[in-house]
């Protein structure tokens, strides 16, 4: 993304005091605007890798300690792509993209499809519980887009197993998308939102570790009706891209890879990141987060809610069999079957 969409994007959380997710590609000085960060941390390991591509924790150390990180975020997979690596084209890797990154300027930049730094899930609960140390006790979670639900059963017992429980699970759907992913991964690899979400907060009940994990999901979440339904299925937090990218003025143009977005979202040419001025599209970013929660509320208020904790799957309906059921209804069925 360009340097004016991650300063508006900053800006725009501290004003309406949310937090502003990182993304695999490190943190800038564009992210240092005084919005809260959520430090997102890929297979590549950007900002915090060795020259030959690797995890460097006295990298990661000294970034993570830094007052505006206040949670970090291993990313497995997301649902544009799960299971496949990010491509960084050498034409949009500059010397100031390479030196926040820390790879090569002018230079293809593959991000692998796994870690290396860990390959089951033991190695996965023993690197949140490094970065976790490493941090000072910052809150350490991961995301991921299911696919095997044995894979998330198999973290499940290992977290009993070795005592070491990520303060946080970020769900994502096979319903999200960039422009840069392939087409055959962003229309059919990974599990629905719906259907993740509900096996994931299942799952993590089913072994008692809800209690103890908060569940963030993420997604197709763009409008108050989406954010109400995530809330009733599981979910502890919701967060945007989509809605956050459209606030900023994205078309979806699908030029994301290409450095040709005309609307100055996700390119470094100076003559396109021009027309997206920061001063104006913070304020829509926070205008947007604003008016989503005050849409929520009206939502929340007509349900006879009269707290978050009194919402759930009894509340909202889904169309089975030309018949309306509750999700409760739908999941309970679904078990017994």
């Amino acid at each position: 993304m360009s340097k004016n969409a991650i300063q508006a994007l900053n800006l725009g959380a501290k004003a309406g005091n949310f937090f502003h997710d990182t993304g695999e590609g490190g943190i800038s000085e564009y992210h240092l605007q005084g919005g809260d960060l959520v430090w997102e941390i890929g297979t590549g390991y950007f900002g915090c890798r060795t020259e030959n591509g690797c995890f460097d924790a006295e990298k990661f150390k000294q970034k993570a300690n830094w007052e505006q990180v206040k949670m970090i975020e291993i990313k497995l997979s997301q649902g544009a792509k799960p299971g496949h690596g990010g491509v960084l084209p050498a034409a949009k890797n500059n010397q100031e993209i390479a030196e926040i990154r820390g790879v090569q300027p002018h230079t293809d930049v593959l991000s692998p499809p796994g870690h290396s730094a860990f390959s089951d899930a033991e190695g996965l609960l023993q690197f949140v519980e490094q970065l976790r140390v490493l941090s000072n006790g910052k809150p350490v979670g991961f995301k991921l887009a299911i696919g095997s639900k044995q894979e998330f059963i198999e973290i499940c017992e290992k977290m009993l197993e070795t005592g070491i429980k990520p303060d946080f699970i970020t769900v994502d759907g096979a319903e999200g998308g960039t422009g840069a992913a392939p087409i055959d991964f962003s229309n059919y690899v990974g599990m629905p939102w719906e259907d993740a979400l509900i096996f994931a907060v299942d799952t993590l009940n089913t072994y008692k570790l809800k209690k103890d994990i908060k569940v963030i999901t993420a997604t197709k979440i763009f409008t108050a009706f989406d954010l109400f339904k995530a809330l009733c299925i599981g979910a502890d937090v919701c967060n945007s891209a989509r809605g956050m990218m459209l606030a900023l003025g994205c078309v979806q143009s699908l030029k994301c890879n290409t450095n040709e977005c005309p609307t100055g979202v996700t390119t470094n040419n100076p003559t396109l990141v021009r027309g997206l001025v920061v001063a104006e599209k913070w304020k829509r970013v926070r205008n947007y987060h604003q008016h989503m929660l005050d849409d929520f509320l009206a939502l929340l208020a007509a349900s006879g809610c009269h707290s978050l904790d009194e919402m759930n799957r009894n509340l909202i309906y889904r169309k089975v069999d030309k018949q309306w059921h509750s999700y409760a209804e739908v999941v309970k069925t679904q078990r017994i079957l």
